[in-house]
């Protein structure tokens, strides 16, 4: 009889800040037997406010780090690095392990979603101003329409605790009504901090439109890369690393609206 085999090295995941923590809790839950290395790049948040080049560099050196701590795949679990760093991560480290960003998976599932309805977009300014979904979506599907808004306040507002009230549903309820967001048949939430709001969104449009956030598509779409590659884990009960590049009271504290667990940050600074 055959020994199973399992690859128990963890999957890295990291983020500009600690919003990414909304994918890691969808991948330990799809995933109870992955090691999760997450590192949060809270030293420069964030990314929006960056050059590409910036963000290239910030995202090789942690990619380089996570493949020295022996990760086995890695999630870009931030907009903004997904649209400006991925393709020449993939390029550089995509031989050997898979890279998976946040956009692809969620606009491949979201266009298995609508028919000929149009889709909105709401992200940081920099991922909006980058095009990045509308051109991913129309490469899939030639005429679909997508109208993309920037809502800027929505992250900051998660971070420091305002969500599910009334002060932040009147701040997404004005969001929401700009024109374009309300005649579609799906709407991306283009930022790992948005599942947090997700119940207001749809509070606001009263089931009538498809909400769709990237954790559960990016968590399945490592299930199925891990499955391809034989590399699934058989931890029993596997102990995940968080670190980031400068640790303070208050990112450990927001920790608690990211990741369902209470999380123990370390600081662990990568050399630029």
């Amino acid at each position: 009889m055959a020994i199973k085999s399992a690859d128990n090295r963890p999957v890295g995941i990291f983020d500009s800040g600690i919003g990414g923590l909304t994918i890691v809790d969808s991948v330990v839950r799809l995933l109870p037997s992955e090691r999760v290395v997450f590192y949060g790049d809270t030293a420069h948040l964030p990314y929006g406010d960056k050059s590409s080049h910036a963000i290239r560099t910030y995202s090789r050196n942690i990619v380089e780090y996570l493949i020295r701590q022996d990760c086995k795949a890695i999630i870009i679990a931030c907009n903004t690095a997904s649209a400006v760093a991925f393709r020449e991560l993939e390029r550089s480290f995509g031989g050997e392990m898979a890279i998976i960003n946040v956009i692809d998976p969620v606009v491949k599932f979201t266009l298995q979603q609508v028919t000929n309805g149009s889709i909105g977009v709401i992200g940081t300014r920099r991922t909006i101003r980058t095009g990045i979904y509308p051109r991913r979506l129309r490469t899939l599907r030639k005429n679909v329409q997508v109208t993309a808004h920037a809502t800027p306040l929505l992250a900051p507002m998660i971070e420091e605790g305002f969500f599910n009230n009334k002060i932040s549903q009147t701040i997404i309820n004005n969001y929401l009504s700009r024109p374009g967001l309300n005649e579609i048949e799906a709407l991306i939430l283009a930022c790992t901090h948005y599942p947090l709001i997700r119940p207001e969104i749809e509070r606001y449009y009263g089931g009538k439109v498809n909400v769709i956030d990237s954790t559960d598509a990016v968590a399945q779409e490592l299930k199925s890369e891990l499955e391809k590659r034989r590399q699934l884990a058989d931890h029993s009960f596997p102990d995940h690393d968080f670190l980031v590049s400068d640790f303070t009271a208050s990112f450990q504290e927001t920790t608690k609206i990211f990741f369902r667990e209470k999380v123990k940050l370390q600081e662990r600074r990568i050399s630029e």
